[in-house]
C-alpha cells in the first residue's frame, strides 16, 4: 500500500458520508454527458473525463486504492491511457490517485497553491486531520495562476482559478463545446452543507463568488458536475447560491449585532434548508464556519 493509500485508509472517518469505507466494494460508474465528455462516480470527489482522439484527461482522481478501477472505467469509454489529470484543489479525496497516475507518466496540472499545499504537511483542524507532505510523484508538474486552456478531443477546456473559495487553490473546468462545467468542491449538490476549508484559505464569500462565476459560464442546458452529488442543472446551482446568500446574510446580521458564534448558531439560520441525515457537514457546523469566515476573512488573496 503506498503512502496516499495508507493516508486514505486511516482518514476515512473524515471523508463525506457517501464515500464507502471499504474500497474493495466501491464501484466506479460512468455517465456520458456530451460527445467526448463523461463523469465518473465512486468514492470521494466526482471525476470529469475528456476522451477522444487526443487521449484521456481526468478532472480529479479520488483515492489511491481506486486507481485501477478508475483506469478500468475509463477504458470502457476509451482504451487510451490517461494523459492528463487536472486537480480542482488539493484535498485527498480529489488528489489521492495523483501518485499512481504520476508514476504512469500522466501529467498533473493544478493551481499554484495546490502544489504548495501538497508539498508540505497540512492541518485541517475542523475535521481533526493532519496530512503529511505528498510524495514527489503526486505533485502537479504544471501549475498556473489565473488559469490554463487545454485544446483536447475536439473541445476547448477552460480551467479557471477562483480565489479563496473552498480552499485557496480551487479551479472550475468548463468544456466549451460539450457545455459541461466541473465546479469541484465549490458546489455540493444536496449531499451536505458546503465544507469551507478555512485552514486552507477558504472563505464563504469566495465560495459565493465562485458559484456566481460558474453561473455566468453556464447556459440553460449546461450539465454541471459538482464536487459531490449528482450532475446538476443551472437552476439547481442557482438554488444552491440562493441558500448560501441567505445563510450568509443571516449570520452576518448576527455578527454585526454583536452576537456570539453560539448565539448565531442557536438562531438556526440554515433551518429552511434540508440535507440528508448523514451529511458530511451539518447545519450547525456550516453556520459556525460562516461566522468564523466573516469574522476573520482570509488575509490577502491567493495568487
Amino acid at each position: 500500500m503506498n503512502r496516499l493509500a495508507l493516508i486514505a485508509a486511516l482518514m476515512l472517518t473524515a471523508v463525506p458520508a457517501h464515500a464507502q469505507q471499504d474500497f474493495s466494494k466501491v464501484e466506479i460508474t460512468v455517465e456520458r454527458l456530451a460527445p467526448g465528455v463523461a463523469v465518473l462516480f465512486g468514492a470521494g470527489g466526482n471525476i470529469g473525463l475528456s476522451y477522444g482522439e487526443d487521449g484521456n484527461a481526468l478532472v480529479d482522481d479520488q483515492f489511491a486504492p481506486l486507481t485501477d478501477k478508475i483506469v478500468a472505467a475509463v477504458k470502457t469509454v476509451d482504451p487510451d491511457p490517461v494523459k492528463f489529470v487536472i486537480n480542482t484543489h488539493w484535498h485527498f479525496d480529489h488528489t489521492g490517485g495523483n501518485e499512481n497516475f504520476g508514476k504512469m507518466g500522466t501529467v498533473i496540472l493544478a493551481h499554484d497553491n495546490v502544489r504548495k499545499r501538497m508539498s508540505t504537511a497540512q492541518a485541517m483542524k475542523r475535521i481533526k486531520m493532519e496530512l503529511p507532505a505528498s510524495p514527489k510523484a503526486a505533485l502537479p508538474v504544471v501549475t498556473f495562476d489565473a488559469g490554463v486552456t487545454l485544446y483536447l478531443n475536439g473541445d476547448t477546456l477552460h480551467v479557471i482559478h477562483v480565489r479563496n473559495a473552498h480552499t485557496d487553490g480551487d479551479s472550475l473546468v468548463h468544456w466549451q463545446k460539450g457545455d459541461v462545467l466541473h465546479m469541484g468542491d465549490t458546489f455540493f449538490n444536496r449531499t451536505s452543507f458546503p465544507f469551507v476549508d478555512l485552514d486552507s484559505g477558504g472563505s464563504i464569500d469566495g465560495v459565493i463568488t465562485a458559484v456566481r462565476q460558474g453561473l455566468t459560464m453556464a447556459g440553460p442546458t449546461t450539465k454541471i458536475i459538482p464536487g459531490h452529488g449528482k450532475v446538476a442543472t443551472k437552476a439547481e446551482m442557482e438554488a444552491y447560491l440562493a441558500m448560501l446568500v441567505d445563510i450568509r446574510t443571516k449570520v452576518n446580521a448576527a455578527l454585526q449585532a454583536g452576537q456570539s458564534r453560539e448565539q448565531a448558531i442557536a438562531a438556526r439560520p440554515a433551518s429552511a434548508f434540508a440535507m440528508p441525515d448523514n451529511a458530511f457537514i451539518k447545519a450547525d457546523d456550516f453556520v459556525g464556519t460562516v461566522y468564523d469566515s466573516l469574522k476573520a476573512p482570509p488575509s490577502g488573496h491567493s495568487h
